[in-house]
């Protein structure tokens, strides 16, 4: 079966699939997108996705494509045409096709919208939280609005090509003083010897990702207890148990750290039971 992309209004061939090219999000990566996780041919926690998009629109003074009813339409007929039953459906906004320009262009300027969807293999991920991932870190060169999910990813791609190239999963970033910010696509997390889940508060140092966002709801019924401030690359080391989480990767076991073993070597209890409950406290619509 072919895929299916949404363009601008109009459902098209994967392949043949285009926008303009002086597209602003071609030309100064002036947009920003959501990755929504699709679970059984449902949407996870659409709402939440959706008021993220919004905040980050707006925080780059763009505007809605459309409404967040006509979106989640969208959303789901992308993901029905591409007979998505288990994956990620993505959305990207740019602030629309004009001449090049580094301001703004004219009001009326349509903001560009495309939506794409693709099934992910459940078993493979499921295996690879049984055995659990590497991370390598690396320095925090971004820009200081990553809260701002926004398709410049330049450094994000480069950190992450740094750690395939190191045989690990992902890539933690670490700032000036020493402290873990996040992933290059997730949200970094460890637990200490006495148990204590800890992470990095959702400020303008880091996205507020929206599995962290639930991921807290399930950490207060398991009755865990929570630290939300940084944590250096010095304590990760020294930790029980990491962890990362995002949308494609719900929470996925961290087992190695710059080579590093955490903990015993092997997935945590922590992170191995946040991971089996976290669908039971997400909204699937």
């Amino acid at each position: 079966m072919s895929r299916i992309a949404y363009v601008n209004g109009r459902y098209l061939p994967h392949a043949g699939a285009s926008v303009h090219v002086e597209d602003r999000g071609y030309q100064f990566a002036d947009g920003v997108y959501e990755v929504c996780e699709v679970k059984r041919g449902a949407l996870v926690d659409e709402r939440l996705h959706v008021e993220r998009l919004q905040r980050s629109l707006h925080e780059l003074r763009m505007r809605m494509p459309m409404s967040p009813a006509a979106l989640g339409v969208v959303l789901r007929e992308t993901v029905r045409r591409n007979r998505v039953r288990d994956g990620i459906v993505y959305l990207q906004v740019t602030r629309g096709v004009a001449r090049r320009d580094h301001a703004f262009p004219a009001a009326e300027t349509l903001p560009g919208l495309v939506v794409t969807a693709r099934g992910l293999d459940v078993a493979r991920n499921e295996r690879q939280a049984a055995e659990g991932i590497a991370v390598i870190t690396v320095p925090d060169n971004r820009w200081d609005r990553v809260d701002i999910k926004t398709i410049a990813l330049l450094p994000n791609v480069l950190a992450k090509q740094a750690a395939r190239e190191q045989g690990a999963k992902e890539a933690w970033f670490v700032d000036a003083a020493g402290l873990v910010t996040e992933g290059s696509s997730t949200n970094a997390w460890i637990v200490t010897m006495d148990g204590t889940v800890v992470t990095r508060p959702a400020e303008r140092g880091i996205l507020r990702g929206i599995t962290r966002t639930v991921l807290l709801d399930v950490i207060a019924a398991q009755g865990l207890l929570l630290d939300e401030r940084p944590f250096s690359v010095e304590e990760a080391h020294r930790a029980r148990e990491a962890f990362v989480t995002s949308a494609s990767q719900i929470v996925m076991p961290v087992v190695r750290i710059d080579g590093q073993p955490i903990g015993n070597g092997h997935p945590g209890t922590v992170a191995t039971s946040l991971r089996q409950a976290f669908h039971g406290h997400a909204e699937i619509s």
